[in-house]
């Protein structure tokens, strides 16, 4: 391990990885040495990622899979368990919007999805995975979430509930793991961020006006590679 390269050594797996804040965090994780294992559901884009890897001089594993299969998860995990046996570093990016709509106009269907993959989901990848993260010598979670999971604001309601119950899932993982101080957990609000969920809530707003995903990336490697306490929440503005 290395100033220039502090996770040299170290295996990450970041989910929702084939775009934006994902893909970004990815790439930054690699460069910093991590191998990082990418999952999504395109294969293409996971592999375009890779291939930025590879050419930065960096390393990775693509695993295209649908998170909403809790079957594909407990095999990755058993591969990941199989190939490298233990976890440096797991974040939790994936995740959906949904429509924004009045609480009362919600889609039961489409809400059941959004928590299906934003809250569900999750919790299957931290039970899947908690074994690997105890192996490590010491070991980080990284949970990425929004403000409208803890400040309501009209029209949010699906999403914001999804992530409320998100970073509460998070909150009571961190309490349970700090008595053996070798696994954090951290919560990033990446704030306002040119990305296509972004694109998608605000679709008349100037994508130039926000901070690109490498921004939050960045953020992250930097609260992972620092002494932050296990269920501490980081903004990034700026």
């Amino acid at each position: 391990m290395t100033d220039t390269k502090p996770f040299e050594g170290k295996l990450a797996l970041v989910t929702g990885a084939s775009r934006g804040i994902g893909a970004a965090t990815a790439e930054a994780l690699a460069d910093a040495g991590a191998h990082v294992i990418l999952t999504a559901r395109g294969a293409t884009a996971l592999e375009q990622v890779e291939e930025r890897i590879h050419a930065a001089g960096g390393s990775a594993t693509i695993a295209p899979m649908d998170l909403n299969d809790s079957e594909n998860i407990q095999k990755l995990a058993q591969a990941v368990a199989e190939r490298w046996g233990s976890l440096d570093i797991l974040v939790l990016n994936a995740a959906m919007l949904g429509s924004l709509s009045p609480v009362e106009h919600l889609d039961a269907k489409e809400l059941e999805k959004v928590f299906k993959l934003n809250v569900l989901a999750n919790q299957a990848m931290i039970a899947a995975f908690d074994p690997l993260l105890r192996r490590a010598e010491k070991a980080d979670v990284i949970g990425v979430t929004s403000s409208v999971g803890g400040e309501p604001r009209a029209f949010w309601g699906g999403y914001g509930a999804s992530k409320a119950a998100f970073d509460t899932l998070l909150g009571a993982y961190a309490d349970e793991t700090e008595y053996a101080g070798k696994l954090r957990v951290q919560i990033v609000d990446p704030g306002a961020t040119r990305t296509r969920m972004r694109q998608l809530a605000f679709p008349g707003e100037e994508p130039a006006s926000l901070k690109p995903p490498e921004v939050v990336a960045a953020a992250i490697v930097e609260s992972l590679s620092g002494d932050a306490e296990t269920g501490s929440r980081l903004r990034v503005d700026g």
